[in-house]
Parts: C-alpha cells; sequence; structure tokens
C-alpha cells in the first residue's frame, strides 16, 4: 500500500483488494486523517498566575503547531510550596514546587508538565525525562523601587525584599549597606511590599514580569555577570514520562537547541555543586563563538569570599563543560562554601 500511512493501513485492509487498488491509494491519507481523533495531551500546572500564563504558552504553542491533531487542557495542582508559607531557607527551595506535579505525572493522571525549570531538582525519577525546553527568556534579575532607581541609586541601608540567598549574597557582595527582608508570595504580592513601603526595592526574574506582561515595572535590569542568574533561570522545563514517546514526539517541537545546550550545563554545573544545596549558587550559560560559555559563581550568604570561574567549550559538551565548572569551582576554594 504504497503512500498509505500506517495509521491507515488497518482501516484499509477491510476494503476488498481491487477497491482499494483502485480507489484509495491516492485518497486514504486525506480521507482516514480526518477520522483520527485528537491526541489528549493534559498539562499539569500549579495554580498561580505566572504558572499558569506559562502553561498558556505552552498550550497554545502545542495548539498553533499540531492544530486539530491534539486537544490539550489544563489541570490545577497545588504543591507544597504554594501551602507552605514558611521561608525558602527553612523549608529548602528544591523540589517544593515540583515534588505534587512529578507524583501527577508518574501516576498517568496528566501527559505534561511545565516548570519554572530553576525550580526543578537536578535529580529526576528515572521514569520522567524534560522532553523539550523551549526558547528562553531575558535571564536577568531586576529591581523594582518606588522611584524607579538603579542599585547604585538606593539609600544607604535600603530595604530590598528577596527570599532568594544567591540574589541577598550577591547583591550583598555589591552593597554590604543593604538589608534585606525576606519575602515570599505571587508576583503581585510582591510588587504590593514596595509600594506599600514594607521595602525599598524588590528583587524579581525579569522573564516572569515580562511574561506577565508586567515589564513597565522594572526599574533596573541588574548585570548577568554581576548578579548571575539561578541555574535555568528564564526558561521552561517541559517534563513527561519516559515511556510516553508518542506524546512525546508532539511536545518535541517545541525545543529550542541553544537553550537546551545552556541549561543542560547550568543544570550540571549545579548538579556537580550538590544540587540541592542551600549555598547562594548562581551560573549563566549561553552561545558564544560558536561554542558556548559557562560563568559559575558560589559564595557566602553575606555575600564574602565569592568564588568564580568560567568554562569555554563545544555545545555539544554543554554537560561536561558544567561538571568541568563545578570542580574549577570547587577546586579553588569553593567546596568550604557550600552547606547541604
Amino acid at each position: 500500500m504504497s503512500g498509505v500511512s500506517p495509521v491507515d493501513a488497518p482501516l484499509l485492509s477491510f476494503c476488498p483488494g481491487p477497491f482499494r487498488r483502485r480507489f484509495l491509494p491516492q485518497q486514504a491519507t486525506r480521507i482516514f486523517d480526518t477520522m483520527q481523533p485528537p491526541i489528549p495531551i493534559v498539562i499539569g500546572t500549579r495554580g498561580s498566575q505566572l504558572a499558569t500564563t506559562q502553561t498558556g504558552m505552552v498550550r497554545d504553542a502545542l495548539q498553533q503547531h499540531w492544530g486539530d491533531a491534539v486537544e490539550v487542557s489544563l489541570e490545577i495542582i497545588t504543591t507544597q510550596g504554594d501551602i507552605d508559607r514558611q521561608s525558602l531557607s527553612q523549608i529548602g527551595g528544591q523540589g517544593i514546587f515540583t515534588r505534587q506535579i512529578e507524583r501527577s505525572l508518574l501516576r498517568g493522571s496528566i501527559d505534561l508538565a511545565v516548570h519554572s525549570l530553576k525550580d526543578l531538582p537536578t535529580e529526576m525519577d528515572d521514569d520522567l525525562v524534560l522532553a523539550a525546553i523551549p526558547p528562553r527568556e531575558d535571564v536577568r534579575d531586576v529591581l523594582v523601587t518606588r522611584d524607579g532607581g538603579a542599585l547604585e541609586e538606593l539609600p544607604e541601608g535600603a530595604r530590598i525584599g528577596t527570599g532568594s540567598a544567591r540574589r541577598q549574597a550577591q547583591l550583598a557582595n555589591q552593597r554590604p549597606d543593604l538589608h534585606f527582608v525576606d519575602i515570599r508570595g505571587n508576583v503581585g504580592t510582591r510588587l504590593r511590599k514596595v509600594y506599600d513601603g514594607d521595602a525599598d526595592a524588590v528583587v524579581l526574574a525579569a522573564a516572569g514580569l515580562r511574561r506577565l506582561g508586567l515589564h513597565d515595572r522594572i526599574s533596573h535590569y541588574l548585570d548577568p555577570l554581576t548578579v548571575l542568574p539561578a541555574p535555568g533561570q528564564g526558561a521552561l522545563g517541559l517534563q513527561m514520562r519516559a515511556d510516553a514517546t508518542e506524546k512525546q514526539t508532539y511536545v518535541a517541537i517545541l525545543d529550542d537547541q541553544a537553550t537546551h545546550a545552556s541549561v543542560t550545563a547550568e543544570r550540571a554545573f549545579l548538579a556537580s555543586l550538590g544540587g540541592g544545596c542551600r549555598s547562594p549558587i548562581g551560573a549563566w550559560a549561553r552561545p558564544e563563538d560558536e561554542g558556548l560559555r559557562v560563568d559559575g559563581i558560589v559564595l557566602r550568604p553575606d555575600g564574602t569570599d565569592p568564588c568564580r570561574a568560567t568554562r569555554t567549550g563545544a555545545t555539544e559538551d554543554a554537560s561536561l563543560l558544567g561538571t568541568q565548572l563545578g570542580d574549577d569551582i570547587k577546586a579553588s576554594g569553593g567546596a568550604a562554601l557550600l552547606v547541604d
């Protein structure tokens, strides 16, 4: 049955041979494709505005590419991080926003999870894979202030709202006079800390504000080489069951090779330093000169004793570059700064 897809072949086998040969070879694909039900893809997501916005972007991209061949729906899942309002430094940030969603994947109640990749632990269940990493948003951290001022314009002793040890440490390294206010909550809650006077500025990821259409609130973009982002910041990880190979082919079309390589290097760097440790760690990988450049840092929570290194190499060696960068950091004194 030359020219007939594997999907159509079983259906054509019910047709008498002469009729099939005379009429169906030229029309089978067109006729029988219209009879195929759409592939259902259930996406699991947290219920925050940012999470549902990001997941909606993935849904829309799948539907735009595949049209009626897929039927995409969303399922809201509450995670530990949504319930436990303690400081991230107390409960540990790794996995608190992703474990419940991964369990739903493993149970088969959802087909696809959309994670902010910086929240996803470097160690994953063997039955799960990253099926795609779409093009990355802006990797930088930003300041939101009442008067629109930059970091160097903040008054001495200014109160900075952030619950991130990485952000606190790197900002303290630049401005030891700053005082930090430990905040959590969604983007709107954090912005109100500034407008209500609870903080002189808050630090947020540019990616989240841009995806929510709130880029006009940004007062100052922090230099990503001065304040290195979290590994995976600005990128989404599309996670699926390893055995869901058919549905993976639909999702894989959203993968961006440059982003995938960059994030692979950053996550390998984080994994080499312990993955789930609570030390301030930053990393930024990006294409450079037809290869990949990776910068990494680890420092004390108060911003002292920064240990920094850089690696460059071939894009296909992204994971190795990240691991080597971690080894460089540890060999030059960074091992002593790591806290479990």
